[in-house]
């Protein structure tokens, strides 16, 4: 599974390789990495470049250490703090046009999908957040309620490649939502536009939810 190494950059190569064995199916999530002493061992490297390695792998959020246990890949993705597609899109300056095209291409597909997949418990927690997004007069607390809104259509898709994406992208739709002042000039036209997204989503009709998501992002001028 792993080959010894004989390069400068070691570190990077013992990332390169536990990533490959992750996408190879030979690591899986959950799975506990062999010891340092048995990785050191296997690559052939120093345990302080290994040691490098393994907390690069746990900023990119694969691996977690767990103390007196060792070394594992992730089980859970979701509750990664760093978000690195939104700090490469931040990074690179992302467009407002940028980000709405993104979100046209992705969020109508996966509502739809949420309309087929979506079970009773997301829907009240759905239910749940338009009406502390009735109640809230902070904008800063109906915009983390929104992103919240969204975030949790994604979940109900029930795709997790769907559901990481926006996860990945979530802090960046909520810097650009803050910055065009919409909660301040268009409340209740947003809550109009979540609601029929809603009921879409409650009657599982999956045209109508692509639909109700398609007219909210060309029309409630998010960006």
């Amino acid at each position: 599974m792993l080959d010894q190494i004989k390069t400068t950059k070691i570190y990077e190569i013992i990332i390169e390789q536990i990533k490959q064995a992750v996408k190879d199916g030979e690591l899986k999530m959950g799975d506990k990495l062999p010891s340092e002493r048995d990785l050191c061992e296997q690559f052939g490297v120093s345990r302080a470049s290994l040691r490098e390695a393994l907390r690069a792998l746990e900023l990119l959020g694969l691996v977690e250490a767990k103390h007196g246990e060792g070394n594992f890949i992730k089980k859970d993705f979701d509750n990664i703090l760093l978000e690195p597609l939104s700090i490469v899109f931040m990074l690179l300056g992302s467009k407002t046009d940028d980000v709405l095209q993104l979100r046209k291409i992705l969020e109508p597909e996966t509502a739809a999908l949420a309309a087929q997949n979506i079970s009773k418990v997301q829907l009240e927690e759905l239910n749940y957040i338009l009406k502390e997004q009735s109640l809230a007069k902070d904008s800063s607390i109906a915009i983390s309620l929104d992103k919240k809104f969204h975030y949790k259509i994604a979940e109900a898709s029930n795709n997790p490649l769907i559901t990481t994406i926006n996860f990945s992208i979530s802090s960046l739709i909520e810097s650009y939502i803050e910055a065009s002042e919409v909660y301040t000039l268009n409340k209740d036209m947003i809550k109009g536009q979540h609601e029929e997204i809603y009921n879409a989503l409650l009657f599982h009709d999956s045209l109508k939810a692509s639909n109700a998501v398609r007219k909210h992002l060309e029309l409630s001028n998010y960006m």
